[in-house]
C-alpha cells in the first residue's frame, strides 16, 4: 500500500493557488517555535499572507515559553518575505489547558498518546482561531520535526477542519530537506534552539537521558 504523500498534496494545492491568480490567500500557521517555523515560513510566504499562532500551553516552564516566543518574534523581524507575516499577540500562556488534557498520561513516552492529545489540543485551538479570523487555510509547523508523526498530525488536522469548517493545508514539512533547512536557517539567524520538545515530561525524559549518558561516560 502506498503511503500518503502530504507534501505532494500541499504542492498541488499551492500550484492551484498560483493558477487561480485571485490574490493572496490568508493562512493561520500554528508554530511550535522559531527554528521549526523558519523553513515553513520561507516555503509559504510566496503563497500566503501569514498570521502566526504561537499556541503552546505544553511548554514548561514559563521562562522557556517566553524564550521561545521571543525567538519566534526575532525570526519574523529578520526573515525576508513576499507577503506579510504577523505574530498574533493576544495568545495567553495557559499551561493548565495542557495539564488537564494530558491528565493520566504523565508516564507516557514522548511520541505516545500524550503527544497525540497535545497535538489535538493545539490544532483544535488553531482551527477555531482560523475560523474566527476568516483564514482560508490553517496548518502547523510541527511536521517539520523528524520526531513528529506527520500522518497523525494530518489526520487530526483534517478532522478539526471538518469540525470547525475551515480548510486544512496538508503538509509534511520535513520532506525535501525541510528539517535540514530549518537547522541551517536557525544558524543563519542565530536563533535559540531548545533541546527538548517542550512539556515538563519531555524535559524530565531528556534530563534522565543526559544523566544516563554522563554515568556511562564515567564507566
Amino acid at each position: 500500500m502506498n503511503r500518503p504523500n502530504f507534501q505532494k498534496e500541499m504542492e498541488q494545492i499551492l500550484a492551484g493557488l498560483q493558477v487561480e491568480k485571485t490574490g493572496r490567500k490568508k493562512l493561520l500557521l500554528h508554530s511550535c517555535c522559531g527554528p521549526c517555523s523558519s523553513y515553513v515560513l520561507t516555503a509559504l510566504t510566496h503563497f500566503f499572507d501569514i498570521e502566526l499562532f504561537y499556541y503552546n500551553p505544553n511548554i514548561h516552564p514559563a521562562e522557556e515559553y517566553a524564550h521561545r516566543l521571543q525567538t519566534q518574534k526575532q525570526l519574523c523581524q529578520q526573515l525576508p518575505r513576499e507577503g506579510t507575516i504577523e505574530v498574533l499577540e493576544d495568545v495567553p500562556y495557559d499551561p493548565e489547558a495542557f495539564f488537564s488534557a494530558s491528565a493520566g498520561l504523565e508516564g507516557e513516552k514522548e511520541g505516545g498518546r500524550r503527544c497525540e492529545v497535545c497535538f489535538r489540543l493545539r490544532l483544535e485551538k488553531t482551527a477555531l482561531e482560523a475560523k474566527k479570523r476568516g483564514a482560508d487555510f490553517f496548518t502547523t509547523t510541527l511536521s517539520v520535526s523528524p520526531h513528529k508523526n506527520a500522518a497523525l498530525l494530518d489526520a487530526i488536522g483534517r478532522e478539526t477542519a471538518q469540525t470547525f469548517g475551515v480548510a486544512y493545508l496538508p503538509a509534511d514539512f520535513k520532506k525535501k530537506g525541510g528539517y535540514q533547512q530549518s537547522v541551517a536557517l536557525a544558524k543563519t539567524f542565530d536563533l535559540y534552539r531548545q533541546d527538548y520538545c517542550g512539556c515538563i515530561y519531555s524535559l524530565q525524559e531528556r534530563m534522565a537521558q543526559k544523566q544516563q549518558k554522563e554515568q556511562e561516560a564515567t564507566l
